[in-house]
C-alpha cells in the first residue's frame, strides 16, 4: 500500500474511510480520516482499497458524495437479473462497468458497497460474488417479509402495551398479540409449571418488572386484560368456559324449531297444582311438587322433575357437551352451565304457566313416613302453577294460608319423612352455609337458614331419589347409584360432651366417609336409605341425566340407551370432573369470603370455636356464625371447643390464602 491510498476499514462493524499516511512498525499503517484523526490499523482490518488515484484526507467527504450518487440498491437487482441465468461471478470493478459503464474509484467503491451489504441477490466467495438462484432469492425474500412482519407486529404490540399502561382504554389487541399475552396468562396461572414461558419472561424483562408469576398477574391487570380478582382456580382447572359454535347452533335450532316429542303419550298432569320452590336467583327450575287429596283420605305426593332428555339423543352434540362439562359450576361471580343457558333456563326448565315435559314420581306414605309400594314413575306433562321462593313458603306456612292447603300438607309429610329416615339411622348434620354473591365490586354473603321450606324440598328430592333407585333395583337397570358406608361415630358420651349445635355437628361431620357411586345399589348411611340415586337435577348434573335416559327408556319398553359397561365407564370419567368442579367452587367461595373480610378490617365478628386443628400449637377451626365461614385461628390463651368469642381480622391476603385473627377482649373481662 502506498501513501495517499484511500481505504475502508471497520471499527466495531462500522465503515470508516481514511487515507494511508505512513507505515507504523512492521505491519500496521497509520491512516488519517476526514477529521484529521490518525488511526494505526493492521492490514486485516482494511476491507477495501481504491486504485488508480491518490487522495488527501480533505478529499474524503467529496468522494463520499460522489459514491452516494451511484448507491441505488435497486440497481443491484438489475445486475442480478443480467447475471443469474448464466451464473456468472462478478467483483466490484466488473459490476461498476455493468451498472455504470465505467470503473472510476467512486463507481467501483459504490459497487463494492452494494455487494458487501447485499443479503439477497449475491453471496461472496473469496474476492468475487456469485448470484443466487431465483428460487433462493424468492425464499430469502419470503423470509425477509416474514421477519419484517414479525418486527412490525412486535413493534405494534409494544406500542399497544405502552398506550394501555399510559391509561388509554380504547386499545384493541390484535390476534398477533396473543402469543405474548397467552404466555403471560399461562405464567401468571401456572407459575414455573407453565410451558412456553420465554415470551412472558421477555415481556416482563422488557418492562423492567420482576420475572415471576405475581408480576405477570399484575401486568395483565394493568393492561386491563384481567380483573384484580381473576379466578386462578378456574383457570388452572379443565372446566370448559366457552360453548362451541356447533353446540350454540344446535341450541338455537332447538329454540327455533323444537323437535317433535318422541313421548307422544305423556301422562297429562296439567290439572295438578304444581309448586316450584327455589332461591330467588335460581334460573334453572328443575323440580316441582304437587299433592292430591284422595277420596280415601290419603294424600298422594307428586314430585315432578324437568325432562331435558326430550331435547336430546344419547351421543348427540348437546349430550356430549353436557357429558364433558359434567355439572353446572356455581361461583359467586356467576355460573358455568352444563347446558346452553338459553335451553337450560328455557324449554328444559319448569316454567310457571307453561306446559312442560317432566318425569313425575307418584307416591303415598304410610303412617311412619315410609314410601308405600304403590309408587309409580311417569313420563308426563305438567303446567307449573306457582313459582315460589323458600321465603315465600316459610311465610305461607307461618301464616297458615288456607287457600293453599297443599303446602302445609307437603310440609307435614316432609317432617314425617325426616323422622322416618332418622329412625332408619339417617345422620342429620346442619352447619351454617353461606351463599356468596359478587356483583361488580359488591360482595354479599347470605347464611342459609335451616328453614322448614328448605327441609320440605330436601326431603322431597331425597324421596324421589329413593323411588328412582327402588325402580332401578326392581328392574335391574344399570344406573349410577349413590351409597355411603356406615361412619364410626365417637361414643355417645363423648359427643354429648361437645356443646350442641355447630360444634357437635362438626364432630359428627369429621367422621362421615365420602359417598361413592356405582352400578350396584347399596345402603346410604347418611340418608338412612337402603338404596338411593340422584335424579332431581338433570339440567345441572350429568349423572342425573343418565338415570333419566335409562328410566325413560324402560318406561317406554325400549332398549336401554346405555349398557352397564358404558354407564360404568362414563361414571368413572365423570368422577374426576365432579371433584374438580367442587374444588373450584370451594376455593372460589373461600377467596371471596376472605376478600369480604379484608374489606371489613374494623368489624368485630362473633366466632364459635369448632375444633382443634393442632392443639399443641393452639391452632383451631372457628366459625364466623353471621357469615357461615369456617377459618383457622391461632389462640393466645386456653380455649375449649364450643367457646364463643369476638375476633377482628389483623391481616388478610385472599390471593395468598392467608388470614390472621385477633381476639377482642372487653376491658372489664380483661
Amino acid at each position: 500500500m502506498e501513501k495517499g491510498t484511500l481505504v475502508e476499514f471497520r471499527v466495531h462493524g462500522d465503515r470508516r474511510l481514511a487515507v494511508a499516511d505512513r507505515p507504523d512498525g512492521k505491519k500496521n499503517w497509520v491512516v488519517v480520516d476526514e477529521n484529521g484523526q490518525p488511526h494505526s490499523i493492521p492490514p486485516k482490518q482494511i476491507s477495501y482499497e481504491t486504485v488508480g488515484e491518490t487522495y488527501k484526507p480533505s478529499d474524503i467527504s467529496k468522494f463520499i458524495k460522489e459514491v452516494e450518487g451511484y448507491s441505488d440498491p435497486s440497481s443491484l437487482e438489475v445486475a442480478w437479473e443480467l447475471l443469474v441465468d448464466d451464473g456468472e461471478n462478478t467483483d466490484p470493478e466488473s459490476l461498476a462497468i455493468l451498472l455504470f459503464s465505467d470503473r472510476t474509484p467512486a463507481q467501483c467503491y459504490a459497487a463494492y458497497c452494494l455487494l458487501s451489504t447485499d443479503k439477497l441477490y449475491f453471496k461472496q466467495k473469496g474476492d468475487r460474488y456469485e448470484p443466487r438462484s431465483a428460487a433462493q432469492v424468492a425464499e430469502i425474500k419470503h423470509q425477509q417479509e416474514v421477519e419484517q412482519q414479525r418486527h412490525q407486529e412486535s413493534q405494534g404490540f409494544w406500542d399497544r402495551v405502552k398506550q394501555r399502561l399510559a391509561g388509554e382504554n380504547n386499545v384493541d389487541w390484535l390476534p398477533s398479540d396473543r402469543t405474548r399475552l397467552d404466555a403471560l396468562e399461562r405464567f401468571a396461572t401456572l407459575g414455573e409449571e407453565a410451558t412456553h414461558r420465554t415470551p412472558a419472561l421477555e415481556t416482563l424483562a422488557s418492562l423492567q418488572r420482576p420475572e415471576n408469576p405475581e408480576a405477570a398477574f399484575g401486568l395483565l391487570v394493568d393492561l386491563g386484560l384481567w380483573s384484580p380478582h381473576e379466578n386462578l382456580f378456574l383457570r388452572r382447572s379443565q372446566i370448559p368456559l366457552q360453548l362451541s359454535a356447533k353446540v350454540l347452533e344446535v341450541a338455537q335450532s332447538c329454540l327455533k324449531e323444537p323437535s317433535t316429542d318422541s313421548d307422544a303419550d305423556r301422562l297429562d298432569l296439567t290439572h295438578l297444582k304444581v309448586y316450584t320452590i327455589d332461591d330467588e336467583s335460581t334460573t334453572e327450575i328443575d323440580d316441582g311438587l304437587s299433592l292430591e287429596f284422595l277420596e280415601n283420605g290419603q294424600q298422594r305426593l307428586w314430585i315432578h322433575i324437568a325432562d331435558p332428555t326430550r331435547l336430546l339423543t344419547p351421543g348427540d352434540e348437546l349430550d356430549l357437551e353436557a357429558r364433558k362439562r359434567t355439572t353446572t359450576v356455581y361461583l359467586p361471580t356467576g355460573m358455568i352451565p352444563m347446558f346452553p343457558p338459553a335451553l337450560a333456563t328455557g324449554p328444559m326448565s319448569l316454567i310457571q304457566g307453561k306446559e312442560c315435559s317432566a318425569l313425575s314420581f307418584s307416591v303415598t306414605l304410610d303412617e311412619t313416613g315410609a314410601a308405600q309400594d304403590d309408587y309409580s314413575i311417569h313420563i308426563s306433562k305438567i303446567k307449573p302453577t306457582y313459582r315460589l321462593t323458600y321465603d315465600d313458603v316459610d311465610e305461607m306456612l307461618e301464616l297458615g294460608i288456607e287457600a293453599e292447603p297443599e303446602i302445609s300438607a307437603i310440609a307435614t309429610l316432609a317432617k314425617l319423612r325426616q323422622k322416618w329416615r332418622e329412625a332408619q339411622g339417617a345422620i342429620s348434620i346442619f352447619m351454617p352455609e353461606s351463599v356468596i354473591k359478587v356483583n361488580g365490586d359488591e360482595i354479599k354473603i347470605h347464611v342459609i337458614d335451616d328453614s322448614t321450606a328448605r327441609l320440605l324440598v330436601a326431603e322431597m328430592m331425597i324421596l324421589a331419589g329413593e323411588l328412582a333407585a327402588r325402580y332401578g333395583q326392581t328392574h335391574s337397570l344399570p344406573i349410577p347409584y349413590r351409597y355411603q358406608a356406615q361412619p364410626e361415630l365417637p361414643p355417645e358420651e363423648e359427643l354429648l360432651a361437645v356443646p350442641a349445635g355447630p360444634a357437635r355437628a362438626c364432630a359428627v361431620r369429621r367422621c362421615m366417609p365420602r359417598s361413592e357411586m356405582g352400578l350396584t345399589p347399596g345402603r346410604h348411611a347418611g340418608l338412612g336409605l337402603e338404596s338411593y340415586t340422584q335424579v332431581t337435577s338433570p339440567i345441572r348434573r350429568y349423572t342425573d341425566l343418565l338415570t333419566h335416559f335409562q328410566i325413560k327408556a324402560h318406561l317406554r319398553d325400549e332398549p336401554l340407551p346405555f349398557s352397564a359397561q358404558e354407564i360404568q365407564d362414563i361414571v368413572m370419567c365423570l368422577g374426576t370432573a365432579v371433584r374438580e368442579a367442587s374444588t373450584v367452587e370451594r376455593q372460589t367461595n373461600r377467596y371471596w369470603g376472605l376478600e369480604y373480610l379484608r374489606r371489613n378490617p374494623d368489624e368485630v365478628w362473633e366466632a364459635l370455636m369448632l375444633r382443634w386443628l393442632r392443639e399443641d400449637s393452639n391452632l383451631a377451626l372457628i366459625l364466623l356464625e353471621e357469615l357461615g365461614l369456617e377459618l383457622a385461628m391461632r389462640f393466645g390463651r386456653s380455649v375449649e371447643i364450643g367457646d364463643r368469642l369476638e375476633v377482628k381480622v389483623t391481616h388478610c391476603d385472599p390471593r395468598s390464602d392467608v388470614i390472621n385473627f385477633q381476639e377482642v377482649i372487653l376491658e372489664a373481662a380483661q
